[in-house]
């Protein structure tokens, strides 16, 4: 019987780029940089890897539709090079492909890769993947992403009795908090804090998210190689991070075929985020998990997101939220790093960012951001709109032998 890959597998070494608008690099040279910190972080030859995933959304974004962009750009030794995309999970996606392919013992050493170069394609917002919409999608055609979740900010008003300006302040200091996180992070793309006043006056995108309530634009890439904890400690690796869930939910058609669900929450993530859970033999997540990075394109998804985790009770995230249990210093960090919020969202490294800043945190090496003794990382992705989505959870964690 399936039993999952707790402890499994290892995270032997991780590296980031510096996201933003690097108009002077282009995506070989994003994965590049993240490789190098990488392979200095894992203490091994490039030689030693046996597979990778490369996680990218869309040829347009800046490494075609095929795998051998990763493999010519790190020169690896002609290796077996998976290209994957699941909308903005592809960077969980590929960590998925390289940690089950180590827990499998298919491969000893593998290597996940995401990356994306978002802003050569000239648009302000995420563009369109071409060919992304066909003729019996009904859903895309005059949508945006921020009307979309605007809806879901409406529809989580409506379902809860939560006043307009109540939840504007909530969703404001989701956008706040992170700032401030990430004004300590020298690879955001946002390194500026901003003031509350500064949010709730800002000018309105899709009511109520206002400027400061949208995720950026930005390029970056990121990457992890991942071992059995057997072989890591054979390299000499001591304090081990292992992978204790990862599971991935898709949307089946229910939120848009059936009346039951309001509009209020995302399906998929309080899915994926409960078999995350039994995965990692987590009871009490509240209690338990002890930093997350969560799929904060717009500020009302984070909000609702710590709901769909069941951090925060339905309906009660606000007054979280408002209390500061999410905050650097608060129950559960959340976007310890920034979030989207400051680093943008180059979709295929989002994932791995995310598990880059919970890695560096369970070793005690993320700086001023540092939290004290964490035990338990979780990340989430989200790719799509509320009504048809990924959802990907991810939670990482000291090795228990």
């Amino acid at each position: 019987m399936a039993a999952g890959i707790r402890d499994k597998v290892a995270i032997l070494g991780m590296g980031c780029s510096k996201f933003g608008e690097r108009w002077e690099s282009n995506g070989e040279d994003l994965m590049v940089e993240a490789f190098m910190e990488c392979i200095a972080d894992a203490g091994i030859d490039k030689n030693e890897i046996q597979a990778a995933w490369l996680g990218s959304n869309a040829p347009q974004f800046g490494v075609g539709t095929s795998a051998l962009p990763l493999n010519m750009a790190l020169r690896l030794p002609n290796i077996a090079v998976t290209r994957n995309e699941n909308m903005c999970a592809s960077g969980t996606e590929a960590f998925r492909g390289a940690t089950y392919a180590v827990a499998s013992g298919a491969y000893d050493i593998c290597l996940a890769l995401g990356v994306e170069k978002l802003k050569d394609v000239g648009y302000g917002g995420l563009p369109a993947p071409a060919g992304n919409i066909t003729l019996n999608d009904m859903t895309a055609p005059n949508g945006s992403a921020p009307g979309n979740f605007a809806q879901l900010a409406s529809a989580y008003r409506a379902k809860y009795n939560i006043s307009r300006d109540l939840l504007k302040e909530a969703i404001a200091h989701v956008s706040w908090k992170s700032h401030q996180n990430g004004a300590k992070n020298p690879k955001a793309h946002l390194q500026k804090a901003v003031s509350m006043e500064q949010i709730m006056g800002a000018p309105i995108i899709a009511d109520p998210l206002g400027l400061f309530d949208c995720c950026g634009v930005s390029d970056g890439s990121a990457c992890a190689i991942v071992t059995t904890p057997e072989i890591a400690k054979k390299l000499g690796k001591t304090d081990l991070v292992s992978v204790k869930a990862l599971q991935l939910a898709v949307s089946n058609g229910y939120e848009l075929e059936y009346n039951e669900w309001e509009g209020e929450h995302f399906v998929t993530t309080e899915t994926a985020a409960k078999r995350a859970y039994e995965e990692a033999g987590i009871t009490n997540p509240r209690e338990e998990i002890s930093m997350m990075e969560v799929h904060d394109c717009f500020s009302i998804t984070e909000l609702v997101t710590m709901e769909d985790l069941l951090i925060s009770k339905r309906g009660e995230a606000v007054k979280d939220v408002l209390d500061g249990f999410y905050d650097l210093d608060g129950g559960v960090p959340c976007q310890v790093d920034g979030g989207l919020k400051c680093f943008g969202h180059p979709i295929g490294a989002s994932g791995l960012r995310m598990l880059y800043e919970m890695y560096l945190q369970l070793h005690g090496r993320a700086g001023e951001r540092q939290l004290k003794n964490p035990k338990f990382g979780l990340t989430h992705n989200l790719g799509g709109a509320p009504f048809r989505n990924v959802a990907a959870v991810a939670i990482i964690g000291r090795y228990n032998a």
